[in-house]
């Protein structure tokens, strides 16, 4: 039978019992892969296994996997289209899953990812091929990876917070502006944790209300806002009070607190607040915030919790900071500007006065006679003073002025704006009215009087040093014209000033290049009217100023530092050429040098002067230091002053210019003291004031009963030498026998007395 044209006809031309066996092993094959399926889900309890063919259609479902879904349970998915479960499979992931499966039977393999509910699943579509390589299914594993997936989450987030920690916190260190701290903290809270805002509320200083200090996310016009009540905002008055975090999911269904913990902040629905730690005492409160419902799971409440931790450091580094800087720049005691700041204000009203043409006052003020208080009734009695007195000062000018305490019992004050020279007496007049009010201590009622010397900032070339110069200048003429009086520096006291500073410099210049002499005066006995001793006294030979007067240079070494490396030179040089004159005449002539309190009160400094005379050869019991009386009041009470060292060294000790001080004889015996010194004013008038030969005569008397050489200074008459001779004085020293002279000159005035 043949067929009609154009048509191909197939026939089965195998047995009946043929097909059936093809049939029965095409079952098989269908029975031993859902078997092998079975097998694989069975042993993959996370896995769902599924067979699609080229409609789409499920032939195999199997596994634990997809049955945590609330679409179909397996059974009901086999034999059925994947287009037709568009009622039960979400759309997103039935358009994923088609997009896929159509690849796969395409010979692609696949692999995609899909949340739902809550899971998370990774699917796999791989072409199942037959043996002549034709794709015949689609074979799906699909796998449940939530716990893997939530876990790989949590550790990117918690990676994520820590770095933001570590970046915050570096910003943190370099960081010492407090306000752009507090903004990054906001800044980098809400970026890092997807929220809506964030801001930083600032307890006050009472402790009973809160500002926003940082905030993002929220109007501009909340940070720096007026303050609340504390009392107005349960969460923060919570966390202040109970110092722990607190989570609200859902404003709208929690009943514990009732509302908002970021004040004007609209649409809040879920928040996290943690507290600030301060310096002393709470600092606040960080919260963060969402306008959605959402949770902070535990990790997020740590990372919180760590930015305000970063800004408790802050802010106690800023405290710290703070304490620092007013220390550095204010008085322990009185808590007014040290010098320090008072210069540096000074500086600002000084530019003031550039841009605006105003004129700048400048007071320096000391308390007259202050040291009697310390004196009598101890530094605590000093301090209560200055405490009293500094307020009484503040009060005494405007505002804008400055008082600052810069030593002691000396203050500065600084008035810009002062309009002219009657005005800044007029503030002179309130501070020194100020000051001498009464003043109750503990012994009773005391007043005070001030020296005040006003400067004011006119000429061009003033600096804020010069100007502070000029009026301790001028409080120093105060005082020297009888105390509590203020004195207006002048051009007088500006010329004084400048010379004072050329001789300041010049001084320095001739002692680093070894310009300073030492010329001698001998000392008579005047037993046997000869030289027994020097006393070595330095001269300055300007090149231009001629010879200057240790008067004039003295002081000025001992207010720059100087007067310890004088002191060495004149040791140095008068050890050495006293030496020599021993050597020559073969006699044991002394050599007397002065000593400044300074020196003498510098523990190295005796055994220092006795190393400068046995290198020089010097011999022994040869060298005197000369010391003022002054020296023996500041140290009349130490129970072992260095002044007892002096003889341990093999060195005498000198008091000069006995009867200008405060000391007595009956306070002498108190310290190791060889030979005594009266001062030229008192054998000036022997030879014609009884009152001066009876002084002169009792004390000649009382330092022989205490074992003390006596010496008269400025002996110019032999009148004088006469009744000095007569009263019993050991020794004398003036015009009459030479004058201070050169080395040379007095090796002459030796020489001679040798033949």
């Amino acid at each position: 039978m043949f067929a009609k044209p154009g048509v191909v006809v197939f026939r089965d031309i195998r047995t009946p019992h043929a097909a059936a066996a093809a049939a029965h092993e095409a079952e098989l094959s269908i029975r031993r892969s859902e078997a092998l399926h079975r097998t694989l889900t069975a042993n993959l309890p996370d896995t769902s296994v599924f067979l699609f063919d080229h409609d789409l259609r499920v032939l195999i479902a199997d596994g634990e996997a997809i049955r945590q879904l609330p679409w179909l349970p397996d059974d009901m998915f086999r034999g059925r289209k994947v287009s037709e479960l568009q009622a039960e499979v979400p759309a997103g992931v039935l358009h994923l899953s088609l997009e896929n499966y159509r690849a796969a039977l395409q010979g692609e393999r696949r692999a995609f990812e899909f949340d739902s509910d809550g899971l998370t699943f990774a699917v796999q579509a791989v072409p199942v091929r037959a043996e002549d390589g034709a794709v015949e299914s689609a074979l799906v594993l699909v796998r449940d990876i939530t716990e893997r997936t939530r876990t790989a989450r949590q550790l990117a987030r918690h990676a994520s917070q820590q770095n933001a920690v570590a970046e915050f916190g570096r910003f943190a260190l370099g960081s010492h502006d407090l306000n752009m701290l507090m903004t990054e903290a906001v800044t980098t809270a809400t970026a890092t944790l997807g929220v809506d805002a964030t801001a930083v509320l600032e307890l006050g200083a009472a402790g009973e209300t809160l500002t926003v200090r940082a905030a993002v996310g929220v109007p501009e016009q909340l940070t720096g806002a007026a303050p609340i009540p504390l009392a107005e905002n349960p969460i923060a008055e919570h966390i202040v009070r109970k110092q722990e975090p607190v989570i609200v999911e859902d404003v709208a269904t929690q009943t514990r607190f009732g509302s908002s913990p970021m004040p004007g902040a609209p649409g809040v629905v879920s928040s996290l607040s943690v507290p600030i730690q301060g310096h002393d005492r709470p600092f606040g409160v960080l919260c963060v915030v969402a306008r959605e419902p959402r949770g902070f799971p535990e990790d997020e409440v740590t990372f919180v919790t760590g930015v305000a931790a970063l800004i408790t450091v802050a802010v106690a580094r800023h405290h710290e900071e703070q304490a620092t800087r007013h220390a550095a720049l204010h008085d322990p005691l009185t808590g007014l500007p040290n010098r320090t700041l008072a210069l540096d204000r000074l500086g600002h009203a000084l530019a003031r006065r550039e841009r605006e043409n105003i004129d700048v006052a400048v007071f320096v003020l000391d308390i007259d006679r202050f040291k009697m208080i310390n004196d009598s009734f101890g530094h605590a009695a000093g301090d209560d003073v200055l405490l009293a007195l500094a307020p009484r000062l503040t009060a005494a000018v405007r505002p804008g002025d400055t008082v600052a305490r810069i030593g002691g019992d000396e203050f500065v004050i600084v008035c810009p704006a002062v309009d002219a020279t009657h005005h800044a007496t007029d503030v002179a007049e309130r501070l020194a009215a100020a000051i001498n009010r009464p003043l109750v201590l503990d012994d009773g009622e005391h007043r005070f009087t001030v020296s005040i010397g006003i400067t004011l900032a006119v000429p061009r070339w003033d600096t804020a040093a010069s100007l502070m110069r000029d009026a301790d200048a001028a409080m120093y003429r105060a005082k020297e014209r009888g105390r509590g009086r203020y004195e207006l520096f002048d051009q007088a006291m500006r010329t004084e000033i400048v010379a004072r500073v050329r001789t300041e410099t010049e001084l320095r210049g001739a002692l680093d290049r070894g310009k300073l002499t030492v010329w001698y005066q001998p000392v008579i006995d005047l037993t046997t009217g000869q030289p027994v001793s020097t006393e070595a006294l330095a001269r300055w030979d300007h090149p231009r100023r001629g010879l200057i007067a240790p008067c004039e240079f003295i002081p000025i070494a001992e207010e720059m530092g100087l007067i310890g490396e004088l002191g060495l030179f004149v040791l140095e040089q008068a050890c050495r050429q006293t030496a020599a004159w021993q050597q020559q005449f073969g006699t044991s002539l002394g050599v007397w040098i002065n000593v400044s309190g300074r020196q003498a009160m510098n523990p190295l400094f005796p055994a220092q002067a006795a190393s400068i005379a046995e290198r020089n050869e010097l011999r022994p019991g040869s060298l005197a230091l000369e010391i003022t009386e002054s020296v023996l009041m500041e140290d009349a009470d130490s129970p072992a002053t260095i002044l007892e060292t002096m003889h341990e060294h093999g060195l005498m000790l000198a008091l000069d210019d006995f009867g200008t001080g405060y000391s007595s004889l009956s306070r002498l015996k108190l310290f190791p003291i060889d030979v005594l010194k009266i001062d030229r004013s008192f054998i000036s008038g022997v030879d014609s004031n009884a009152d001066d030969r009876a002084i002169v005569k009792a004390t000649i008397d009382m330092a022989h009963a205490l074992g003390l050489t006596v010496v008269a200074e400025g002996v110019e008459t032999r009148e004088q030498e006469h009744y000095l001779c007569a009263s019993g004085c050991d020794r004398a020293q003036g015009y009459l026998y030479a004058r201070p002279q050169p080395a040379p000159a007095i090796t002459d005035v030796l020489a001679a007395a040798a033949r």
